[in-house]
This record gives C-alpha cells, sequence and structure tokens, in this order.
C-alpha cells in the first residue's frame, strides 16, 4: 500500500549539479531525500514559495497537465513506485474521462514538479518497499 508523503524541503545549491528535495511521511515522521537537477528544483521551488505563480510562458510542467485535460484527463497523483541502483522510478497517475486510472511513466522530479503546479498540491506516494529502502539507508 502506498503512503501519502508531502514535500518538506527543497534544498538548491549553485555549487552543485544536484540539488535535494526532501519528502516526509504524511502521518507518520520518515523522511528521504531525492536527487533532483536545478531546472525541476528551481521550479518546484518557486510554485510552492510564490503562490500563485504563473510563467510568462508554459513550462514542461505546465505543458504535461494541459495536455493531459485537453485530452479529457485529470492528473490524479503521483506515485514513487521503485528504486533500483539508487534511481527512483515514479508515474503520474491520469484519471480518463471514463474513470480509469492510466498510469505514466515519469522522473519523480518532474512529476512533483507536475503536482505542485496544482493549488493544493496533488497527493505524492511512496511505496512502501521504496519507502523501506530508502529510510534504511539514510544514517
Amino acid at each position: 500500500m502506498p503512503v501519502e508523503m508531502q514535500l518538506a524541503r527543497i534544498i538548491i545549491s549553485e555549487l552543485t549539479e544536484s540539488q535535494v528535495i526532501y519528502l516526509r511521511e504524511v502521518d507518520g515522521e520518515r523522511e528521504f531525500p531525492i536527487l533532483i537537477g536545478i531546472f525541476e528544483a528551481t521550479n518546484i521551488d518557486r510554485r510552492v514559495k510564490e503562490d500563485g505563480y504563473t510563467p510568462p510562458r508554459p513550462l514542461t510542467h505546465d505543458l504535461v497537465v494541459q495536455t493531459a485535460e485537453a485530452l479529457g484527463g485529470r492528473i490524479h497523483s503521483v506515485v514513487i513506485s521503485n528504486l533500483s541502483n539508487q534511481t527512483y522510478f515514479a508515474q503520474l497517475r491520469v484519471e480518463t474521462e471514463d474513470g480509469d486510472i492510466v498510469e505514466i511513466d515519469s522522473r519523480p522530479s518532474d512529476a512533483i514538479a507536475v503536482a505542485v503546479t496544482f493549488s493544493p498540491p496533488l497527493p505524492i506516494y511512496v511505496a512502501e518497499h521504496v519507502l523501506d529502502e530508502a529510510t534504511s539507508s539514510l544514517p
């Protein structure tokens, strides 16, 4: 059963290529980091900190949302479903007009960037086995 998580922290450093976001369990205390790129980190940070932020032109994450909606779908949630060789795997869960859920493969950073384009942000879930593995390797 996936565990609902929330975006807890965003750490942006201009000195390194990888930025860090932390996800924290909604009804618990487990937390873990995910390394992401600067573009995704700054987009997530801006959306979280600047209420109602709308970029002058649609970003890739906006395009994904608009495409799903134009096709009659609705982005429902994000699921981080696997961890392999220190790489996380995620899906955007899109609800079709018929109420079916379609899962679309995504990088976690892109999926979370899509989630925070909504107000309030879409739910973020992490598979229990991923959460166990991610938190067991932390000091």
